[in-house]
């Protein structure tokens, strides 16, 4: 959830530092410190956004040539200054940055209290360096050897980067559940938890694996296992721009990422869809598809957006193939102890490709068997790997916490991945085959047509933006649609909102209908469509409000509704890309209209890393 940055070369490491703080923001802001050596450790920290920090630390002396830094999304203690990153041995010695959680924290904490260690904040990242402090100090080792033997007691996830006042030409990094990646350039390196910090610098990058340790120098990367065994650093190039992590002009990142959908489902199909000629190519999977022709059930493994995603692409995946498919929070799917084997398939769905609970339970399942199928945005990601197989959604980096690009990215993959199964294996006709071809094909115009509704939804998130509450509802594909809108609300604007089948309305939400509450209804044209008229006949004659989305041209709906958003018309496997996107606007504009900042969403974080 944090976000860590780190550097060490011959330029002025604090400007490295401060710049990727800003990137990594959206891992969480709750606080933000940097710690420099220049003449001694030096170490700075202030609750509030990394502009506050900056502000703090105008007019001091911050030069020198080794800087670790630190954007803080609170698991241990609440926000404040004293519960800040970095974190210093007793001896003020040694600084830490840690994204992560320490499991076991409270029992080591206890030993080291008995040992007379005295702690400054409530956190387990302060027991973690004091507890690497005890071990130098009682085996006279090097921090390096410390770290090692500290790592065999520790319980948890975590990303750490220590900076030592005696050795001020090295950074000592590890790695287990959360992201690191190393940037390589000419006499220097860069560490931070993904590449957004990095990418003005240099392409040339290592992704860390878990249970290793990084020793940093500017000329001298050296990584080893947890036993001591070298390995060697395997360097990939990023696929990245310096554009894709600035606002180009817009208010908000989510604003341009909304924007930016026609354009990143049109790269998560490109070299994939060819409607023209009748073909569908993925290169991930073929390797795998007689055992995803010949799958018992498919178990989608998502959290948040991504699990929204995954219940479309059951809708998708059971009437494409006609394969049993389940859809799993990944958090609750870990720990009920699922029966899993040879035969099933887990698809695994996450925008960062570092979710800790997704993660958690792609290694049960596959430990049992299972195949596992990636489908996330990050190349080199923590998934990505562990799967045996997958495909990349290419939505480029997203910024905004509140995810938008990566959800409309997800849904044109797993519907390939579909609609490629269902090929091979014969369940679909050819004439429908096409069909569906033709429709991804245009799915991209669609959303751009549908993005010229900004300014109508805009004059109606001004019309209900003092809402207390809202429900969304919807049937078929659109129930889906209907949560993920809900999410999008709750997220930016904090204003309470709920989606349901729209055919359960009747078995209690109805209740709260009321002349003050919006009603949402994603109503696209489906085969669903004469009933879900009938839902807002059942809203009208309560009094609700209506905010319908429809499709272009229906005469029925306007005539019932309050308020009336036409979005183009498409089949329904690829509406929700569609009828997505008022959706979205709808949230980004009553939370702008309410004066938040719809980036950074409170308590909120980007990458959810800890459990």
């Amino acid at each position: 959830m944090c976000g860590i940055v780190a550097y060490i070369g011959q330029r002025a490491a604090y400007p490295v530092v401060l710049k990727g703080l800003k990137r990594l923001e959206y891992r969480g802001y709750d606080s933000a410190g940097i710690a420099i050596i220049n003449h001694g450790l030096h170490v700075y920290k202030k609750q509030g956004k990394v502009a506050g920090l900056e502000e703090y630390l105008t007019g001091k002396d911050m030069q020198s040539q080794i800087a670790i830094g630190h954007t803080r999304w609170a698991t241990h203690g609440e926000p404040c200054d004293r519960n800040s990153h970095p974190h210093v041995s007793g001896d003020g010695k040694l600084a830490m940055i840690h994204n992560g959680i320490i499991e076991n924290y409270a029992q080591l904490k206890q030993e080291l209290l008995k040992k007379g260690h005295v702690f400054q904040s409530d956190t387990d990242t302060e027991v973690l360096i004091h507890f690497i402090e005890e071990i130098r100090n009682s085996n006279q080792c090097s921090v390096e050897e410390a770290l090692r033997i500290a790592l065999k007691r520790v319980v948890g996830a975590y990303v750490i980067v220590i900076v030592d006042e005696d050795n001020p030409d090295t950074l000592i990094a590890a790695r287990k559940g959360s992201p690191l990646v190393i940037g390589v350039g000419k006499g220097e390196h860069f560490l931070a938890s993904d590449a957004s910090p990095i990418v003005e610098y240099t392409k040339e990058v290592v992704y860390v694996n878990d249970y290793e340790i990084a020793i940093v120098k500017a000329d001298e990367l050296i990584l080893k296992n947890i036993t001591n065994e070298r390995q060697t650093p395997y360097i990939q190039k990023l696929d990245i721009e310096l554009t894709n992590i600035e606002k180009g002009g817009y208010d908000h990142f989510m604003l341009k990422e909304i924007f930016e959908q026609p354009q990143t489902i049109f790269d998560s199909m490109r070299g994939r869809l060819d409607a023209k000629n009748g073909k569908l190519t993925l290169g991930g999977i073929r390797d795998h598809m007689d055992v995803l022709t010949k799958a018992k059930r498919i178990i989608i493994v998502a959290c948040g957006t991504s699990w929204h995603a995954g219940l479309i692409a059951e809708y998708m995946i059971e009437e494409l193939c006609r394969i049993p498919v389940e859809v799993e929070y990944a958090s609750e799917f870990r720990y009920r102890n699922p029966v899993v084997g040879e035969g099933d398939v887990i698809i695994a769905v996450s925008q960062s490709g570092e979710t800790a609970d997704t993660l958690v339970a792609m290694e049960s399942a596959k430990q049992q068997g299972a195949i596992i199928l990636g489908v996330c945005n990050v190349v080199g990601s923590s998934i990505a790997r562990l799967s045996h197989a997958g495909a990349y959604t290419h939505a480029g980096p997203e910024i905004g916490v509140a995810s938008t690009k990566a959800f409309t990215a997800q849904l044109a993959v797993l519907c390939l991945m579909g609609l490629k199964i269902a090929a091979d294996k014969g369940s679909i006709t050819q004439q429908r085959f096409q069909h569906l071809l033709d429709e991804l094909q245009d799915v991209s115009e669609k959303v751009g047509t549908a993005l010229e509704l900004n300014e109508q939804v805009k004059a109606i998130a001004a019309k209900y933006k003092n809402a207390r509450d809202f429900l969304y509802l919807g049937r078929g594909y659109n129930f889906p649609v209907a949560l993920e809108g809900a999410l999008k609300l709750k997220e930016i604007s904090y204003i309470h909102a709920e989606g349901y089948p729209a055919a359960e309305m009747k078995h209690g939400p109805i209740a709260l209908v009321d002349e003050q509450l919006p009603v949402v209804f994603v109503a696209t044209r489906d085969s669903y469509y004469e009933k879900i008229v009938s839902n807002i006949q059942e809203i009208k004659a309560r009094k609700g409000k209506v905010i319908a989305i429809v499709t272009e041209g229906d005469q029925i709906i306007p005539g019932m509704a309050d308020d009336v958003i036409e979005v183009p018309e498409a089949d329904e496997l690829v509406a929700p890309m569609i009828s997505v996107i008022p959706l979205q606007l709808l949230a980004y504009h009553i939370g702008v209209l309410k004066g938040y900042d719809v980036d950074k969403p409170r308590n909120l974080a980007k990458s959810v890393t800890v459990e």
